[in-house]
């Protein structure tokens, strides 16, 4: 049953995508705002696709701010790229370069402004990244990083990568870091898991300032307050009917 209902999220997904993509160009025109809005209308289809097709509910906590901040996130699948979008105020997301690449959405996601970073860790990419960070701050926008680098299982805490310290430091916005586990019901490999919660815990605000020594364990917690051990992960799996 799991495999069915995938397939069909899938296919009704990703058909009723082509139209939203194929749009962007025409409303791109209209303006930024048009832009960002028919954006954020996708991610909200991929919302009720979830919905409707695998029963997977998001739950949401914690306050979200009504001001520019930088959201340092846990990253366990595809889901929370475009539900972040749908949650906060057309924020910008700091994104593999790799994924700048993928048919559609790709091209979507540069047109609509996010940050694509070459992994490789040179100072030249890093500062690439910086002064488009200080762009969408300029313009009033909240920035997303995944600080851990990649797509994780769950239970799994990597270490950050340096990319959310230069941020913080170069940006002086207040962090709101951000639990998410979703890789629970939606596994990076394979099937999706029906019946599920995805939670989105947004977790208390830290001011800008802090040295790196200081930020980086409280983000790091912060982000991974979701996170169960593998032994104990199978209670969560399938979430509420």
């Amino acid at each position: 049953m799991a495999k069915l209902r995938t397939w069909a999220f899938n296919v009704v997904f990703f058909s009723g995508s082509v139209p939203y993509v194929l749009a962007t160009p025409l409303v791109a025109l209209v303006g930024p705002a048009a832009l960002r809005g028919w954006v954020r209308s996708w991610t909200r289809y991929n919302r009720r696709c979830a919905r409707l097709c695998l029963n997977i509910r998001v739950a949401q906590s914690g306050p979200i701010p009504s001001y520019p901040a930088l959201y340092p996130a846990k990253h366990q699948a595809m889901f929370e790229t475009f539900e972040l979008v749908a949650m906060l105020d057309a924020p910008v997301i700091v994104m593999k370069q790799e994924l700048a690449r993928i048919p559609l959405w790709g091209w979507a996601a540069q047109r609509y402004g996010m940050i694509t970073v070459d992994r490789s860790g040179s100072g030249a990419a890093m500062r690439a990244m910086l002064r488009a960070a200080e762009a969408a701050k300029a313009e009033g926008r909240s920035v997303v990083i995944f600080p851990e680098g990649t797509r994780v299982a769950p239970g799994e805490t990597p270490p950050m990568k340096p990319g959310f310290s230069g941020l913080y430091r170069a940006l002086g916005l207040p962090v709101v870091p951000i639990a998410i586990d979703s890789g629970v019901a939606w596994p990076k490999h394979g099937e999706k898991v029906p019946n599920g919660v995805i939670h989105f815990a947004f977790q208390d605000e830290i001011p800008p300032g802090l040295p790196r020594r200081e930020i980086e364990p409280k983000v790091h917690a912060a982000i991974n307050a979701l996170e169960v051990s593998p032994i104990n992960r199978h209670s969560r799996e399938g979430g509420n009917p």
